[in-house]
């Protein structure tokens, strides 16, 4: 009878649009599930994650071994490997931090960044740019 009641004539009191000030849970970020079936071991179910960090741990090593723009170029391409897995796939566990685009964006432009640095840096650059020169030149002598 009471449930009768409460279904017939009182209503649920209203919920506030505001945000909570007390947070008490966060969303995962689109794709950041497993990448691997919960049956495997905990390193294979964050490959993606691992495999980007090895080769950012090796490139790391190389720069400690006096081989830096070998080892910058290792971790940008490590990260530009980090942008295309979290293009391809629909799951890379913790590899996932933001939105997929935003990841992308971020994991791609600072690969891109360090590829290109990597390339640049003195001395005897393996290519050259010339409008950097200019802009040398402008800010710096």
């Amino acid at each position: 009878m009471a449930a009768e009641a409460h279904s017939e004539g009182a209503s649920e009191p209203q919920r506030s649009r505001r945000f909570p000030t007390l947070t008490r849970d966060t969303a995962r970020p689109e794709g950041g599930g497993r990448a691997a079936s919960g049956g495997y071991p905990a390193p294979a179910r964050q490959w993606p994650l691992l495999s980007v960090m090895g080769g950012v741990a090796a490139g790391l090593l190389l720069v400690a071994l006096d081989a830096f723009r070998i080892g910058a170029l290792v971790i940008g391409l490590s990260l530009l490997a980090g942008a295309v897995l979290r293009w391809a796939l629909p799951s890379v566990g913790m590899l996932a931090v933001r939105s997929r685009f935003t990841d992308m964006l971020t994991y791609g432009v600072l690969g891109f960044v360090l590829v290109m640095l990597s390339l640049m840096v003195q001395p005897k650059p393996w290519i050259h740019v010339p409008f950097l020169d200019d802009i040398v030149h402008f800010t710096v002598r």
